[in-house]
């Protein structure tokens, strides 16, 4: 049988694809001591992990290195995990770790992501329930150890900033068993002052066991019932705690902290002259129309030659006077109309009327109904007789109602 000859890139590649069909270095965990640690300018870091026996070339990717909560150096324990490759090109089997934590605190971190969870879902971390800070806070309470370089730096900038501002050290502990439960009361006690307008609370950088009274339940539950805004001032930039996610405002460090809590004198000197200036120029300018407004209203003609406006004025009353009058006259004249047209209608329906061309009108004697049939003139009684100039008194004597003969 004829050897099979590889190139050395086949044979790289060859074993590469068997390294890459093994399900157990697709996602393994490697403990071990970091050493020749290189933060390359793409963003990529490039390492090894060593025990007492041997050593592994390991990378991580910059996409993977930025959800890192710490700073890996050399020296320190960690387990990474990854998958096994190889490096084709130099031949070098390798580690590409994609997580990695410092070794023994697996259950930390465990309990941080959790409780991270937990407290999200229930809404502590939502912006909604952020407060401001107060633009010029008259008194700060600082929640920290007193002797720490934490409460140095808080103090240092405040009074670099602003020689106006008090500040109250509430002295805590920051590490240790029962820290959690102090910073927790301490918080709860400045919220029954009524002199207190902000809170920082936090402590100087460390591990991640330094820092955890500040991923504890209670101190996140305490900042989100306060009522006084609170700054979260805990570690170095890289490092994130509970405190932080629920707290209103998260400083990068205690001296930020500070920074953001305390305005400078000469940013409030510069920002009154602005407001001064601001307010003059819109005092000026209101002036300025309302010196206007009184010039075109001085300047109006009514100011000018008030007796041409008078006599124009007494024109216009005679106008409407005589207006008026004429429709009063006009008002008179149709109402005269209408009753005379009445008048006219009733004098044509008058008795008087019918009278005047020779007629009479009978009623019996003291009565005014009139008598329209001959039925209703038995003889022997006696009637009126009504004409146009007069009235008579008569008596019947006999009638024919046949011939229509009334003697009388």
């Amino acid at each position: 049988m004829k050897n099979l000859i590889l190139t050395v890139h086949q044979l790289n590649d060859y074993v590469r694809a068997l390294l890459c069909k093994d399900p157990l270095l697709q996602k393994v965990y490697v403990r071990g001591e970091i050493s020749n640690f290189k933060i390359h300018s793409s963003g990529h870091i490039y390492f090894s992990l060593k025990d007492k026996q041997d050593r592994i070339q390991c990378v991580m990717f910059r996409q993977s290195s930025l959800h890192l909560t710490f700073i890996p150096k050399d020296g320190m324990e960690v387990i990474a995990t990854g998958r096994v490759s190889i490096y084709t090109r130099d031949g070098l089997y390798q580690l590409y770790v994609e997580e990695m934590e410092r070794s023994g605190l697996g259950d930390l971190h465990l309990a941080f992501e959790e409780l991270k969870k937990k407290l999200r879902e229930e809404g502590l971390f939502d912006a909604n329930y952020k407060k401001s800070l107060p633009l010029l806070p008259q008194k700060i309470a600082v929640i920290t150890s007193h002797t720490g370089a934490a409460v140095r730096d808080i103090i240092k900038v405040s009074r670099n900033r602003n020689t106006h501002i008090d500040l109250l050290i509430v002295p805590v502990a920051v590490q240790g068993i029962g820290a959690a439960e102090q910073i927790a009361k301490a918080i709860e006690y400045v919220n029954t002052r009524e002199d207190i307008d902000l809170i920082i609370t936090g402590r100087g950088g460390g591990s991640i066991e330094e820092l955890w009274a500040f991923n504890e339940e209670i101190v996140a539950r305490a900042i989100f019932n306060s009522k006084i805004p609170v700054i979260s001032a805990v570690g170095h930039e890289t490092d994130f705690t509970i405190a932080d996610f629920v707290a209103d405002v998260r400083a990068a460090t205690p001296s930020n902290a500070a920074e953001l809590a305390v305005p400078e004198l000469s940013f409030l000197q510069s920002m009154m002259d602005s407001y001064k200036k601001t307010l003059l120029n819109n005092i000026m300018e209101y002036l300025k129309l309302k010196k206007h407004q009184l010039d075109l209203v001085r300047n109006h003609y009514a100011f000018q030659t008030p007796r041409v406006l008078i006599e124009q004025q007494n024109q216009y009353f005679d106008q409407l006077s005589q207006g008026l009058y004429n429709a009063i006259q006009l008002f008179i004249q149709k109402k005269s109309n209408q009753i005379s047209k009445i008048v006219s209608n009733l004098e044509v329906l008058s008795p008087l009327k019918v009278l005047s061309r020779g007629y009479a009108i009978v009623t019996p004697e003291g009565e005014d109904k009139p008598i329209r049939s001959i039925n209703d003139m038995p003889p022997d009684k006696r009637v009126n007789i009504l004409f146009i100039d007069g009235q008579a008194v008569c008596k019947v004597e006999k009638l024919n109602q046949k011939n229509k003969i009334i003697k009388i």
